[in-house]
């Protein structure tokens, strides 16, 4: 029986016909306690206490499903997830549930975070049975983990329903859902290994102008963004568009970049106040944002607005990365340098109490200056969000509002800070939202890159010591310093081997690290790094990188993730990271490992630029001319910051101040002078003593 067959008749069978009256929900007498009381991860934390026996993923949950021939509720979230937190108070928290739960299931809580691979399976299993993604993520699955039914949130009546009729219906017909099973975890090995094709590899200049033209088409010209609400940065996405319309001079893409940029962080997604940005927009215009603030958007963010006060000279782009910043270090980051994963949505219940105004408090706080202060951030029908609430939004930049008002720019910006101070001030007295205190690798790594690159635009000492400080971290108390990088850190204890990503971005951190700090040991960390990915993660067959190590726990498949999103994908960062290093090294092994990734994405980038834009830079890279910058004497690292503050997307540099090795700098130290060494494909031309010189030359072609 085709597969989709077997799926419709199921969906069928699990219809939901509510005719039920709603129960009042009761409360245990005594508290609860549950197996999730041990973890680290705020999220399972949550759970800990509900009436529900939940298990953690592990094979401790697994064989006793198997036991007691039970089915398993596998419940996938994260701590900020507003739909999982009213999930969890209808239904998780009611006894009627938990005992439904407990007495025919074995239920699990699976931080998706924490276990993007589980997260991964389910989720395609769920769009498998053609109906929307999301979280929470509920499945149930046979006690081997295959999963029988997912779907997102659900209110309290149809989940117990739900619950009832697939335990009945697999009770009353097992060979049906095995048959069902069996065909689903199929499709989903078929679904993983699409990647195995080899790809045509003839995509040229033509070829991608021809399909960032039909993406355009998508584009908010007015706004910034896609055309449509809910409206997601999508930093991967704009880096690309970043680099593309630099290296062809298109005029229109920089426009669009720059007007999305701009309007970003003129709305509310963007905390006027504060710094950092929410997760996304519910709406066209930037304006109302899902008010969770996630570590993997900001630490890109930081990056990409960086790299956009580089190409642009826009101060505005500036003051973000220096507010935002501010802000990561203030709110998110861990006495030992790390920095944390999430800011929740809500706090006393309420998704945005926290950071909307009334028209009153702001009265009262602003005092003469309100009126201003009411102009420039819209306290009126354009910033009014719902129940008497004010979002701040902006509808023009500071020196266009001060010209208009008939004030100096700077004192106007002068007194904007004093606005924020204010507002910080009296923000800080409220009940704050959740936060999310453990530390992923991943996430702390693109935040180490983001640094790096705000360190690059703006030469500031700080946030370059903020990035070593979270890089050293890592090594010192994640990495083993030997086989194994962990995903995941709080109060001291890793518990999760790391995946291909955490892997991949902390190399590519080290390397970011290293081309501003001209510290040799970051280099010589992602030379570690990179050997023991290719050791635990590579597949020969498809050329790609498995997201699990070789060897691990598995659920039904290995799977190479290459689709970018939020997050570039684990293989686009590998592909960036060989191509590097082959520069760094001269390796040609790893350029050509580099090249053969991409030219086998090089369909993919043309008929969807939008889902493989950070395979699209690593192209960029490839196919123009590329420079290997080495700086070698007592000034290299003032050269190398007067070197760094341009966007320069087709070079390394790399800075020595004494003898080394490193093929880029061996027997070109001299101590009377610094030299500067433009090479390509690693033949040089003749040494340099002034930066502008070397800018002239990678400037000319």
């Amino acid at each position: 029986m085709r597969l989709k067959t077997i799926v419709s008749g199921l969906i069928l069978v699990w219809i939901i016909q509510l005719s039920c009256t709603s129960q009042k929900r009761t409360q245990m007498d005594q508290p609860h306690t549950n197996a999730l009381v041990n973890e680290t991860s705020p999220y399972l934390l949550q759970h800990a206490h509900n009436p529900v026996n939940w298990f953690p993923w592990g094979e401790e949950a697994l064989q006793m499903a198997r036991e007691e021939n039970k089915l398993l509720v596998v419940s996938i979230g994260y701590s900020s997830c507003h739909w999982c937190h009213v999930m969890e108070h209808e239904s998780f928290e009611d006894s009627v549930v938990a005992k439904l739960m407990n007495d025919h299931f074995i239920s699990i809580k699976v931080d998706r975070e924490e276990r993007p691979d589980i997260d991964h399976i389910y989720m395609t299993a769920v769009h498998m049975m053609n109906q929307e993604g999301g979280w929470p993520l509920n499945c149930i699955a046979l006690p081997d983990g295959r999963p029988i039914w997912g779907g997102t949130y659900l209110p309290k009546e149809q989940w117990l329903n739900v619950l009832s009729q697939i335990e009945a219906y697999h009770r009353e017909h097992p060979e049906q859902t095995e048959q069902y099973a069996s065909q689903l975890a199929d499709g989903i090995r078929q679904n993983s290994l699409f990647m195995a094709d080899k790809g045509s590899g003839s995509l040229d200049d033509s070829g991608l102008k021809e399909a960032v033209k039909n993406w355009s088409g998508q584009f908010d010209k007015e706004n910034g963004g896609l055309g449509r609400a809910p409206k997601f940065p999508m930093p991967v996405n704009l880096e690309f568009l970043l680099h593309y319309g630099v290296q062809y001079s298109d005029t229109a893409v920089l426009q669009f970049v720059e007007t999305t940029l701009t309007k970003m962080a003129r709305g509310g997604i963007y905390d006027q106040a504060g710094g950092g940005f929410a997760r996304y927009s519910v709406d066209r215009i930037w304006k109302i944002p899902h008010f969770e603030k996630m570590l993997n958007d900001n630490a890109q963010l930081v990056g990409l607005y960086a790299e956009g006060f580089q190409v642009y000279g826009n101060e505005n782009f500036l003051r973000v990365v220096e507010q935002s910043v501010e802000f990561l270090g203030r709110e998110m980051m861990s006495r030992e340098g790390l920095f944390f994963s999430a800011l929740d949505a809500d706090s006393e219940g309420e998704e945005g109490k926290f950071y909307t105004w009334s028209r009153e408090e702001l009265e009262e706080l602003l005092d003469n200056d309100f009126g201003l202060f009411t102009d420039y951030y819209n306290i009126n029908v354009t910033g009014l969000w719902e129940h008497g609430k004010y979002i701040l939004y902006r509808t023009s930049d500071p020196g266009e509002f001060a010209i208009e008002k008939s004030l100096e720019k700077e004192a106007f910006l002068k007194k904007t800070d004093t606005w924020n101070r204010i507002l910080l001030e009296a923000r800080g007295k409220r009940i704050r939202p959740g936060l999310d205190d453990k530390s992923l690798t991943s996430w702390n790594s693109m935040m180490i890159s983001g640094l790096a690159k705000a360190y690059r635009a703006t030469g500031n000492p700080s946030y370059l010591r903020m990035a070593t400080r979270c890089a050293t971290t890592i090594r010192e108390k994640i990495w083993d310093g030997e086989k194994i990088l962990y995903r995941n850190y709080k109060n001291g204890k890793r518990s999760i081997p790391g995946f291909h990503i955490d892997y991949a971005l902390y190399t590519c951190a080290c390397l970011d690290l290293f081309e501003v700090s001209l510290d040799a040991s970051w280099l010589e960390l992602a030379s570690t790094l990179t050997a023991r990915t290719l050791d635990l993660f590579y597949d020969r067959e498809s050329g790609m990188f498995h997201y699990n190590a070789l060897g691990s726990e598995v659920l039904i498949t290995h799977h190479a993730e290459t689709q970018d999103n939020v997050i570039p994908s684990s293989n686009s960062v590998m592909a960036h990271n060989l191509f590097r290093m082959g520069h760094f090294f001269t390796n040609r092994e790893y350029l050509e490992r580099s090249e053969s990734m991409v030219n086998r994405m090089s369909d993919r980038i043309e008929q969807y630029p939008g889902g493989f834009a950070g395979w699209g830079r690593v192209w960029l890279m490839q196919k123009h001319p590329f420079y290997e910058i080495a700086v070698v004497g007592l000034n290299a690292t003032r050269f190398v910051e007067d070197l760094s503050k341009d966007y320069l997307p087709q070079i390394i540099i790399a800075g020595s101040v004494r003898e080394s090795d490193l093929p880029l700098f061996k027997d070109r130290f001299q101590k009377d002078k610094t030299r500067i060494f433009v090479c390509r494909d690693n033949a040089c031309q003749l040494p340099l003593e002034d930066p502008e010189d070397a800018k002239a030359i990678y400037n000319t072609h």
